[in-house]
């Protein structure tokens, strides 16, 4: 039996529709995230992007995500250290690193629905950017984001 493109490609050689089915659905990846200037940690708080849809957990304007979201993160194989603001769980960071995929990722599962099922997801745990002033983001740090 032939090994799903996952396990015998590396992210250079998937093609678009691969690279884009990677995506679990968690929307981790739509948090506000701090980082520490003296130590370079990174901390993960519980604030969305004002463009994601809590519910869905989907952007709900990727296509032009960029412009109207100039900050919004951007996966590009020619810039690894971008990876580095991924949770841990996250497949394209998992695959970089010769890891594999989560029972729960939607790939494996075989269900778009298995990485809310197994809490994964930001469903139900998140407050959109638009309701949190600025200097209180470090108020909403949370732990839960890889695991």
């Amino acid at each position: 039996m032939k090994k799903p493109f996952w396990q015998r490609k590396t992210l250079a050689q998937m093609s678009p529709a691969e690279w884009e089915s990677l995506c679990d659905g968690c929307a981790k990846c739509c948090l506000h995230k701090l980082e520490d200037e003296d130590t370079g940690e990174l901390f993960f708080t519980n604030i969305s992007c004002r463009l994601l849809d809590a519910e869905s957990c989907r952007c709900g304007d990727y296509p032009n995500r960029v412009s109207q979201v100039p900050e919004c993160l951007v996966l590009k194989l020619s810039e690894p250290e971008t990876f580095d603001w991924l949770p841990l769980t996250c497949a394209y960071r998992l695959i970089a690193e010769g890891k594999p995929l989560a029972d729960w990722h939607p790939l494996v599962s075989g269900s778009g629905s298995s990485v809310h099922s197994a809490g994964m997801s930001v469903r139900g745990r998140v407050v959109a950017e638009q309701h949190v002033a600025e200097q209180d983001y470090e108020d909403h740090v949370v732990y839960w984001v890889d695991g």
